[in-house]
């Protein structure tokens, strides 16, 4: 059994001038993301592998949902993550082998896509249809190997939001 978590970045700012890649997180979505890792941490829910997207709201997200973690490997930056649609990600979930848990931050509409690909149909309505900033799915697959695994054979086995972490969604 492998596990896949995928969270998608926090509330990010709108400043104006700046570009889609280098926007950052919103106090709300800085917030957000300390609570999630927070969840995290405490759930044991600690990837082996870790792939973030080089936009600069998903790295805050990552530096700042695991800045209180033990040790843990360090995050590969992939370009194929910054507005992937779902056979992208797939692509880079399938050439991970054995390793588990594996981690992508990322952006919708691609985590929302491919958590509706490998869910099985029955459990598609906890996560969709939105799958909101900072929310975090882990989903089990009963394979041994990535390149093994097939639309709808996921098990969801949590879906958070940073709402139901205490994160509110105030004005920054």
């Amino acid at each position: 059994m492998l596990r896949l978590i995928l969270l998608r970045h926090a509330k990010s700012a709108w400043p104006d001038g700046v570009t889609d890649i280098d926007r950052p997180l919103a106090g709300r979505g800085e917030r957000a993301a300390a609570a999630v890792g927070a969840y995290m941490a405490q759930e044991e829910l600690l990837p082996a592998r870790i792939f973030v997207s080089p936009a600069r709201r998903t790295i805050e997200t990552w530096e700042i949902a695991t800045r209180d973690w033990p040790s843990h490997p360090l995050p590969s930056y992939e370009r194929s993550i910054y507005e992937a649609p779902a056979d992208s990600l797939m692509r880079l979930i399938t050439a991970q082998g054995e390793a588990s848990p594996l981690m992508l931050v990322g952006h919708n509409p691609g985590m929302e896509d491919v958590t509706a690909l490998l869910l099985r149909r029955s459990q598609r309505a906890k996560v969709l249809p939105k799958f909101p900033t900072g929310a975090l799915a882990v989903i089990d697959v009963p394979v041994k190997d990535w390149s093994d695994i097939e639309p709808g054979i996921g098990t969801l086995e949590r879906f958070v939001a940073p709402r139901a972490l205490g994160v509110q969604k105030e004005k920054d």
